[in-house]
This record gives C-alpha cells, structure tokens and sequence, in this order.
C-alpha cells in the first residue's frame, strides 16, 4: 500500500463503522496519529469495539481532528451531531478522497447514474481483461475501495460510486468518469431531483484538462448536466453517448443479454470508455459474447418454451422496472416493499404486458393506490404467498408463453437483509415451485 504521508500524525475520526468506515480504520490506523471510530448504531459500535476498533466520541474529546472521513450512509442532516459535523465540514472527506491519495499514478473509470452502474462496471471489466489489462471493480459495487490489498500502477480502477459516497467527496478525481442516466432517485436525503443532479455531477469537479466526461446524450436531464459543465468551468473532454454508438457491432453480438434497451445503454458507455483505450472491436465482441450478467437484475431463473421467471430484485425504483415490464409479455409482476421517496408509477404503456400484480411488503397502501385503477392485483404480503398464488393463477388459466417477474420497484429492507438476500429467496421458491417443468 502506498503511504499516504497527508495523515501522518493527524487525529483522524471515522464516522460510520459498517463495511466503508471499517476499511478506512484499518487502513488509517498504521498511518495516523490516532484514530476515532463512532457508530450512531449500537450494535455496529460493539461489533466494531471486538474487532479492536477504538470507539469514542469524537466531537467531545479534548484532541483537535484534522479529519473526519465520512461513511456513505451517513446524512449530516440527520445526524445527531450536525452542528459539529457543519462547523468542521472543511475537514470531510470520505473513502473516495482517501482512495485518491493512493492511487495518483494508476487510471481509474468511475460510473455513476441511477441505474446500470454496477453491470456496466462489469462489462468493462470483463472487455479490458479480455484485452489484457488488469482491470479491478471497487466501489459500492460490493467491495469498499480502501479493502484492496495492495494499489498497483498497473492496474485500471473501475470504480462504481454512488451520489451518497459523491456528496461529501472533494478530492476525488478520476481519468475517465460517466453519469449513465439520470432518474428520481434517493430524494429523501437530497430533497429535490436539482440536488441529486448536483451531487452525481460532482464526478466530473475535479478532472483535467485530458480526463474524459461521459453524458447521456438522450437522458431528459442532461442539458442541466452540461449547464452544470459550464458554471463550474470543468476542463475535461465531454463525449455525449448514444446507443447508436454501438451499431457497428451490434450484428456481431449474438448475446442475447445486450438485445434490451437499458444493457444497450450500459452497453454504449462500455463501449465508448474502452475505445480511448484502443481496444480492436474483435476483442470487444468476444468479450460481450461470453460476458454472464449480474445477479438480481433481469436474471433469468428459468425458462422454456412457455414460461420465464426472471429476478429482477436489483430494480428498487419503478424507473430500474420499466426495462422488465417493456421487455416482456403475459406477466406475473410481483412488486412492494419500501416505496421510494416521490416515487412515480406510471402504467399507462405499459399494462398490456401485465396479466396481473402481486404486492409484497409490510406496508402496501402505497401500491396499491398506484396500481388499482390499472391492473388486476392482489395483496400477497410475502414472496411465499405470491409465488403460491401465482401457481394457482397460472392453472387455472392454463396461460403459455408467460412471465413471472420480481422486480419490486421498492427497497427490500422491511422484509429482507438487501435486494440480494430477496432475489436468493426469490429464486429458491421459482426453483421449489417450478424447477420441474424445465
């Protein structure tokens, strides 16, 4: 690991001891003066304490902190210690910034949006590998950027950040760096769609005069990401992405993964990232035709000739569903959980592809208002009831060439640990229930 000589001997506190905050102490403690580690989270403060991590409250000690790094999950809205965190806020930065420091020599790609960030991380990877290139994915994608056991020059860094690690970031800075789209996402903590706008766009506030800035070109608010360009005078070199991009490789891609709208987006950023890297379209088509997509977004489970069951558990908005719901027909949508804030549910395009609506989750006025004026629907409370329902459904219709679709347009977090633990249970109840006539 490199040193990072800017934290030699300084009181550094971490605020945030999940799996971001945990990293940044492992890291931070060998090379500052001290370290504080806080959690406003019982439980993880004492699973921190175990793991010899020194808790303390920062904010009422006697030594002066030259720096606070900030987890992602943390609003200093709503902290309990606001006004320290607002008097101090020149000393934030957060595992990004850190990530930086170390790595100023090697190239790193970071991806931002809405939705689509952590497959097209993946297909760039799997495209420079295929070229290669020791290509590494960090970032909220799974892995914290600071849990990297060595940083080598060598290595191309594509890095998936999300607008709640962006917020507080100020150094942060990266060779080629992307906004893939734009949709209402996260408002509760940014308040309006400007703001959340303001905070992705902060991928770009550091970069050169030779970095690269890719906009969607089609994206309804782009105009307000290149105003954004234009007032806080960004340098870098601004490629606007289309899907058309592609085209002239399109005949050649015979993976069936890339024939819906939004892979192809995720696609056109790929695409056009790995290019500056002069890689032969050869070499990227082989690539796309052998690359697997990632769990709980548009995964088919199972499929015949007359039915498909698809776990889609990733889609947590009804923006990330839009996608499923176009792409498929005769479907069997089962949807609920955590609503997002000032979420919209707009069926009008799309309800001739839905035969009928499950609604899981503990609290399902929310969809219900959305959806019953629109389709037929039943409240199924849990993914066991609706799997069960759905099976009986399906009888007595005798329906063919059907789909049954999770893509639940909400958080997962009032029934499951993460969207992936509620794509795992979804799959296991398809696979219980219908394995059989596959």
């Amino acid at each position: 690991m490199l040193p990072i000589k800017k934290y030699k001997n300084k009181n550094i506190a971490i605020y945030g001891m999940g799996i971001t905050g945990q990293s940044t102490a492992k890291l931070l403690k060998k090379k500052s003066k001290k370290i504080f580690c806080w959690d406003d989270d019982k439980k993880v403060r004492e699973k921190a304490r175990k793991l010899k991590y020194p808790i303390k409250k920062f904010w009422l000690t006697k030594d002066i902190i030259d720096t606070i790094v900030i987890s992602p999950g943390i609003d200093i809205g709503k902290s309990k210690i606001k006004n320290f965190l607002n008097k101090n806020y020149k000393k934030i930065v957060t595992d990004l910034d850190i990530f930086f420091d170390l790595k100023k020599n090697c190239t790193i790609i970071s991806i931002t949006g809405t939705n689509g960030k952590s497959t097209t991380c993946k297909i760039i990877e799997k495209i420079l590998s295929y070229a290669g290139y020791s290509a590494k994915t960090v970032g909220n994608i799974g892995n914290p950027v600071l849990s990297l056991n060595k940083i080598k020059k060598e290595h191309i860094y594509i890095l998936e950040a999300s607008s709640y690690q962006l917020q507080y970031s100020k150094l942060f800075q990266s060779k080629h760096s992307a906004i893939l789209n734009i949709a209402p996402d996260h408002l509760e903590r940014h308040k309006n769609i400007n703001n959340y706008i303001n905070t992705k766009s902060k991928i770009f506030f550091k970069q050169k005069q030779n970095d690269f800035s890719y906009i969607n070109a089609k994206n309804k608010y782009s105009k307000k990401i290149k105003k954004i360009f234009k007032s806080k005078k960004i340098k870098s070199k601004i490629v606007l992405v289309n899907k058309s991009n592609c085209k002239n490789i399109l005949n050649n891609i015979t993976n069936k993964y890339f024939k819906s709208e939004g892979n192809l987006e995720n696609l056109s950023f790929a695409y056009e990232i790995v290019k500056k890297f002069k890689i032969n379209d050869k070499i990227i088509i082989k690539a796309l035709n052998n690359f697997k997509g990632l769990p709980h977004r548009q995964e088919v489970i199972l499929s015949n000739k007359n039915f498909m069951c698809i776990n889609d558990s990733k889609a947590t908005s009804f923006d990330a569903c839009v996608q499923s719901l176009t792409n498929n027909n005769k479907i069997y949508w089962i949807l609920g959980g955590i609503s997002k804030y000032k979420d919209k549910i707009e069926l009008n395009h799309l309800k001739k592809n839905i035969i009928k609506a499950y609604i899981i989750g503990k609290k399902t006025s929310f969809f219900e208002k959305k959806i019953k004026n629109n389709l037929p629907y039943v409240v199924s409370k849990n993914l066991k009831n609706a799997i069960d329902v759905i099976y009986k459904d399906i009888k007595l219709n005798e329906s063919s060439n059907f789909t049954i679709l999770l893509s639940p347009a909400a958080a997962s977090y009032d029934q499951f640990k993460n969207f992936e633990d509620r794509g795992n249970y979804f799959k296991f109840l398809i696979n219980k229930k219908f394995k059989k006539y596959v």
